[in-house]
């Protein structure tokens, strides 16, 4: 009896890209982890994620290279156990031991011969359980895979805002306010693939054609350059050739409506109060290792999503990035937090995000080399990818368990050696770091640093007062008002 075909589809160039990006230096496999309140039984997640999970076929699929082209393919042999482990931690089982088991599975590639996803929960974990998650980049991006767990979790759906196709909201707007326009103009992006990869293409063998190019002014072909030419990285012991073995660590929690409260009383958003935190962790860091701090700045690559908030339950890739400059050298907190301030409110209309997601869907469907040079140059202008991901704040369970924290960190490409991650959840804020083991081989001391940062900009809440807001002038009175005569 003839064996039926496995069912395929081409592949996108995004999707693409970043399936290419992989090396064993740098796994191109979003990494999360959960931890529950109450043991999390086995089989019942098991049925979960055959119900919901596997709801989208594309979790039974895997990339096939067809003479350079790469397609979905469904498995033939697709087994659910292949991909839902069992894994058990040494006494005492506590935060350490799961950070390192992160760690060993963030420096482990997948079996590229089957779908490359799999789910590792941790038993008897403080009492409850944990879940370690890792997929491929190629199958979605981080927020598409946030809507995934909303319908993964108990009830399919949380409390909250739904919108026009029965996805739950975000809340995405609160942390990158400029995201719903441009989404509304994310599909354009498609028409400028080509355009952008013959310019680059040029660029690449013609240096000279980057002055004329930037000396366009306006256009997509000008922007494109001025990116690609941003001056390179200063050289710090967060950048340096990444080697295969990661370390991860992440933060106690942060109460959410504090963070907020000291946004408010400094007139800043939730971000940016995070970002500034973070900035000053990666600072008191470096002075630790007597490292030379004056001045310096880094750059962050800072994912931006392009996905408009009803575009449904789709995978696949829809982000590009921002590159943030974190002025790492300014010793005063308050100065730090609004450096950090203007420049997210200046990138706010850049066209950084669509610029990056057009050229990834034509470096995807051009040459492997091009690609290469891409992710070079690009890796080039960041030390760190940082997310900053509003999560829900209702508090959700998946397969009976009440999911008590959660982080997750992208991948970083290139020699890109660190990724850090700020998430929230249920009135929560994690912090969150993932480094090479050659450069920074404990990134716990900079995640234990950074609270200490947002507390130095609680304290000073108190001290700066918001401008005031002026009273509207008092209208005219049309008619004389009589005066009684005193008797």
């Amino acid at each position: 009896m003839n064996r039926p075909q496995p069912k395929s589809e081409r592949m996108s160039g995004v999707d693409t890209a970043w399936l290419r990006m992989d090396r064993p230096t740098n796994l191109m496999v979003i990494v999360g982890v959960m931890m529950f309140r109450t043991p999390l039984d086995f089989s019942r997640l098991k049925r979960t994620l055959r119900d919901h999970l596997l709801a989208h076929e594309r979790f039974t699929q895997r990339p096939v290279d067809r003479g350079g082209t790469f397609y979905w393919e469904t498995d033939p042999d697709f087994d659910l156990d292949r991909h839902v482990h069992r894994v058990g931690l040494p006494p005492p089982a506590g935060k350490a031991a799961l950070e390192e088991l992160v760690s060993d599975l963030a420096s482990t590639a997948l079996d590229p011969a089957r779908p490359l996803w799999e789910y590792h929960l941790v038993e008897k974990y403080q009492g409850g359980s944990a879940l370690v998650i890792r997929i491929h980049h190629c199958y979605a991006d981080g927020i598409a895979l946030i809507r995934v767990l909303l319908k993964m979790a108990d009830g399919g759906e949380p409390a909250g805002r739904r919108t026009g196709h029965g996805t739950p909201s975000l809340g995405l707007e609160q942390w990158f306010p400029w995201f719903e326009p441009m989404a509304d103009v994310a599909q354009k992006v498609y028409g400028w693939s080509t355009k952008l990869w013959l310019r680059y293409f040029e660029v690449l063998m013609q240096p000279s054609k980057a002055v004329e190019y930037a000396q366009m002014g306006a256009g997509i072909a000008a922007e494109a350059v001025r990116l690609l030419t941003l001056p390179p990285e200063p050289e710090t012991r967060f950048r340096g050739k990444p080697g295969q073995s990661k370390r991860a660590a992440w933060s106690e929690p942060l109460a959410l409506a504090e963070v907020k409260a000291v946004g408010k009383a400094l007139d800043a958003t939730v971000n940016d109060v995070l970002l500034a935190a973070a900035a000053g962790a990666l600072r008191s860091y470096l002075i630790a290792h007597r490292d030379r701090v004056d001045g310096l700045e880094i750059r962050v690559a800072v994912p931006v999503n392009l996905r408009k908030a009803d575009e449904g339950e789709e995978l696949g890739n829809r982000f590009g990035l921002v590159f943030l400059q974190l002025p790492i050298g300014v010793p005063n907190a308050l100065e730090r937090l609004y450096l950090v301030r203007s420049r997210m409110q200046a990138l706010r209309n850049s066209p950084q995000p669509l610029l990056i997601l057009g050229l990834l869907e034509a470096a995807g469907m051009g040459p492997l080399f091009v690609q290469e040079q891409l992710v070079q140059t690009l890796g080039a202008h960041a030390t760190a990818v940082m997310t900053n991901v509003p999560g829900p704040q209702a508090p959700l369970s998946l397969a009976g368990a009440e999911i008590a924290e959660q982080i997750f960190w992208v991948p970083q490409s290139g020699n890109v050696g660190m990724g850090a991650s700020i998430l929230s959840y249920n009135g929560q804020v994690l912090f969150g770091l993932i480094t090479d083991a050659g450069l920074v081989p404990n990134p716990q001391r900079i995640v234990d640093r950074f609270r200490p940062e947002f507390e130095r900009l609680v304290t000073l809440a108190p001290a700066v007062k918001p401008p005031r807001k002026r009273k509207p002038a008092a209208k005219p009175r049309h008619k004389a008002v009589s005066r009684k005569k005193r008797p």
